[in-house]
């Protein structure tokens, strides 16, 4: 990888290869290592567990009938803000955030996850757990009040943690990138966080956002869809990327030098 760090980070050293480091101790050493292949802060290491344990719970021990009844109760439903929420159960108040820990299934929550895997590190190892469970809650609200606008009213379920997603990848957006263009898996989170106007003027956050949008417009044009646009929430994509890059500043802990635009 091209970025390094200063010092050491999780034991493992800013120099690549067998080159030696000029801060070397007086005996001469220096520990070497490369960069872990696989790496996962334990906090994401968590979430994976936690969604992985849910949906097998509802795959291989919820009766058909019982798991029916918890999407009812836990997925997200446009047609309940239609009604009036006096006369419905209290599910309008927590299924904009409890829809994101269901999926439809195994390859929808591996497809999440593996996403999850690469943008949900860094973020992660950025702002911590603390900040990530808030911005989880308030990215997944984000996605779906987008998608509502677009189906008010419908009775449409909507599961699955894509909208979070989109969310960690937004905001990732704003710092992973170096300058020239590059990501270092274990070092990004040290990087300088970009204001608005920086990422806007950045290649790599450009070029990389522009395929995203244009990817999530081609699923809503029904050209990526697995199985048609209908079973792909890309609006909810769309608001949780928004909130992500837009609003990031505001759980992030790194300032450094960078002035939120």
């Amino acid at each position: 990888m091209d970025e390094t760090a200063e010092g050491t980070v999780n034991g493992m050293t800013d120099q690549p290869g067998d080159a030696t480091s000029p801060q070397a101790d007086e005996a001469g050493t220096v520990q070497r290592a490369s960069e872990p292949a696989f790496n996962l802060p334990s906090g994401l290491v968590a979430i994976l567990v936690l969604l992985v344990a849910i949906h097998a719970v509802r795959t291989y021990v919820l009766p058909p009938g019982l798991d029916e009844e918890l999407i009812f109760n836990f997925a997200f439903l446009p047609a309940r803000y239609d009604h009036s929420l006096a006369d419905q159960s209290l599910a309008w108040l927590w299924s904009p955030i409890t829809y994101s820990f269901l999926h439809g299934s195994w390859e929808h929550l591996i497809f999440n996850g593996f996403w999850m895997i690469a943008f949900g590190a860094p973020v992660i190892r950025r702002i911590g757990m603390l900040r990530l469970a808030l911005f989880w809650c308030l990215s997944a609200i984000a996605a779906v009040a987008l998608h509502t606008v677009s189906h008010w009213g419908e009775m449409v379920v909507v599961v699955g943690a894509s909208g979070v997603v989109a969310g960690l990848m937004g905001a990732a957006a704003r710092f992973v990138f170096s300058p020239s263009g590059r990501i270092s898996r274990q070092f990004a989170h040290l990087n300088r966080r970009l204001t608005v106007r920086e990422a806007l003027a950045n290649r790599s956050v450009v070029v990389f956002a522009g395929i995203w949008f244009l990817t999530n417009f081609l699923i809503g044009l029904g050209v990526f869809a697995f199985g048609g646009a209908g079973g792909i929430a890309w609006e909810a994509h769309i608001g949780g990327f928004l909130f992500g890059f837009l609003l990031f500043g505001l759980f992030d802990p790194r300032n450094g030098p960078s002035k939120e635009q």
